[in-house]
């Protein structure tokens, strides 16, 4: 989605900094436009790092048997999860 953001943000800067030739009282478009390319170009640097950056996922597995009833257990959890005791 960031990426997306970005280049739209890119688009619709470019187009006012470049392409537009409209005088407006007290905004300057052009200003607009350029303001709008760096924040485009900042989302995107920061889509990118976010993809690059990838998803570690941990999981832990531990089995007992339970001295009550002698059954099997198995108690699984991921790295976001609280540590098993």
């Amino acid at each position: 989605m960031s990426l997306g953001l970005g280049i739209f943000l890119f688009v619709v800067g470019a187009i006012l900094a470049f392409a537009v030739d409209v005088q407006l009282a007290g905004i300057d478009i052009k200003m607009v436009g350029y303001i709008l390319l760096a924040a485009g170009l900042i989302v995107i640097i920061i889509g990118i790092a976010l993809l690059a950056r990838g998803r570690n996922s941990v999981s832990e597995t531990r089995t007992s048997i339970d001295p009550a009833t002698g059954s099997r257990v198995t108690r699984s959890a991921r790295n976001d999860d609280p540590p098993l005791v």
